[in-house]
């Protein structure tokens, strides 16, 4: 399992749910790849249960990116991952679907 430190000293788990010929999930994996942040690849198209998931959560794009319960994100967002590889992962951050 792939982990990367929080803004608190914690460590959490980077999925990335992604599709086959995804150009944002591919854009999405070399700058989390560049920042040196290790993730978790799911395809949505092979598990019934991670597409229900990203639904669930009001995505209908891929990638959507996941940090943690309340700090997930929809599409190649450079703004995001800048944020969380500077420790600005946690529990309590929120950004729309």
């Amino acid at each position: 399992m792939s982990t990367t430190k929080d803004n608190r000293g914690g460590w959490v788990v980077i999925t990335v749910y992604s599709k086959p010929n995804c150009m944002q999930c591919k854009m999405s994996y070399r700058a989390l790849d560049a920042k040196g942040l290790t993730y978790q690849v799911i395809d949505v198209t092979e598990s019934d249960a991670a597409l229900e998931y990203v639904k669930e959560l009001g995505y209908l794009t891929a990638p959507v990116v996941v940090v943690s319960e309340h700090d997930h994100w929809g599409g190649f967002r450079p703004d995001q991952i800048n944020r969380v590889a500077a420790g600005g992962a946690g529990e309590d951050e929120t950004v729309g679907a």
